[in-house]
């Protein structure tokens, strides 16, 4: 089959786990966006630390979701998992909205995150899955800028409506994915790894000739998923989640408390917005302008680098006295090494991993992850309100990028026979 066809085909999947990831985006930072609005809604009568717990909710939520994302996929499939995650999470979005309490508000936050942390996983898993060898990096880079650019989004319409509509309205929008069930119905393929583990070979083969990928095997048996958190293997796993960890910390650090930084260091409201804009978009232009790199010189170093990049620019904006463009270049530097090595490092894990156990990899780092996000929350605000010096609000946050470069550099190294199990997947 020509390439240019499987190409096309294979871009469908990952165009449906982009719009997929733009919500998810949206969902999760719409709340930082709205929280004046929050505290201004006088008959909640909310208070900046009721508001903080609020926003940590959601993170305990993607936390149990994407650690039962796995589980999910294995009980029924990961086509069946993510449409099972964005109705949820979709449902969930209209109950935080016509929530007439802020405890149901809380619930409805909650339950959002279960189906929010359970779709980002699978996403990244299947897009590997339907990405042919030397496109996996640059597909997932793709894919996963789908949730700056929901971040962008929500920002830009809470500066647009927020005024206007109140923060119910800007929830209920969460439930427009549900527009898109009928959609991945009809366009998103079960992949191979799941029909052959449910003994449908034949189907398995016919679904990789048709997207011009390797067939992950021959038996007519169900393929058990090997151990993840055994040797080598399990080594990994562990580098692996403690990179992820370190990328959350900045991931979140940034979005939540950049603006509030950019704050006390004199900018106004409208203005740090400005570089919350700035970050997102470094993020997107970093990590599909790197990718290709990393399918060509390997994610490890790729993503090391990025790590490295955001690092370097934070001793930078903590040193000062940089006009604003120049400003704006690093914040965007910061958010190609927050959430740009988070993309290379779940392209990693997609590469490194055999199909039967890419899933529960990608589900156990994802979810231990995000202990990083709840730190960074509910951290961030409490090591702001010592009034340090601006540089110190940047230093701060160099020592997770540092150490997210070392865990990914630490990743052991395949073995032999793993190496040409893969090379086999990769075609």
């Amino acid at each position: 089959m020509p390439s240019s066809t499987t190409n096309r085909r294979s871009a469908v999947v990952v165009a449906l786990c982009f719009a997929v990831l733009i919500f998810d985006g949206y969902d999760l930072i719409i709340y930082g966006a709205t929280v004046p609005d929050l505290l201004a809604y006088q008959p909640w009568h909310l208070t900046t630390a009721s508001t903080g717990l609020l926003g940590s909710l959601a993170l305990f939520g993607i936390v149990v979701g994407a650690l039962g994302a796995s589980t999910l996929a294995a009980k029924f499939t990961r086509r069946k998992a993510i449409l099972i995650s964005l109705i949820w999470f979709s449902c969930a979005m209209a109950l935080t909205a016509a929530a007439p309490s802020p405890w149901l508000f809380g619930v409805g936050r909650v339950l959002a995150g279960l189906g929010l942390g359970a779709a980002i996983p699978t996403c990244i898993t299947v897009t590997a899955d339907f990405s042919r060898g030397g496109r996996k990096n640059l597909n997932n880079a793709i894919m996963f800028s789908g949730y700056a650019v929901g971040g962008i989004f929500s920002s830009l319409l809470a500066l647009a409506l927020l005024p206007h509509v109140g923060f119910r309205v800007m929830f209920a929008f969460g439930a427009v994915p549900l527009l898109l069930v009928p959609i991945l119905l009809k366009w998103l393929p079960e992949s191979p790894a799941d029909l052959i583990r449910l003994g449908r070979t034949a189907e398995a083969a016919a679904v990789a000739q048709r997207y011009g990928l390797t067939a992950v095997a021959t038996s007519d048996e169900p393929v058990a998923a090997p151990s993840i958190w055994r040797g080598r293997t399990g080594m990994a796993t562990v580098f692996f989640c403690l990179a992820g960890v370190f990328g959350q910390l900045l991931i979140y650090g940034m979005n939540t408390w950049l603006p509030q930084i950019m704050r006390l260091a004199g900018y106004s409201l409208t203005s740090s917005l400005a570089f919350l804009v700035a970050i997102n978009t470094g993020a997107i232009v970093g990590s599909v302008g790197s990718a290709p790199l990393a399918d060509r010189f390997g994610a490890r170093s790729v993503a090391a680098g990025s790590f490295a990049a955001a690092m370097i620019a934070l001793v930078v904006l903590g040193v000062g006295g940089a006009p604003t463009p120049v400003l704006l270049v690093l914040v965007a530097v910061v958010g190609f090494g927050s959430i740009g090595s988070l993309t290379l490092l779940y392209g990693f894990i997609g590469i490194y991993y055999p199909a039967a156990s890419r899933a529960a990899a990608m589900s156990a780092t994802f979810g231990i992850a995000r202990i990083g996000a709840v730190v960074a929350t509910l951290g961030g605000g409490g090591f702001l309100a010592l009034n340090l010096p601006t540089t110190w609000n940047f230093l701060a946050w160099v020592l997770p990028a540092l150490l997210g470069a070392i865990a990914v550099l630490t990743v052991p190294a395949a073995t032999a026979d793993r190496a040409a199990v893969l090379s086999r997947e990769r075609g």
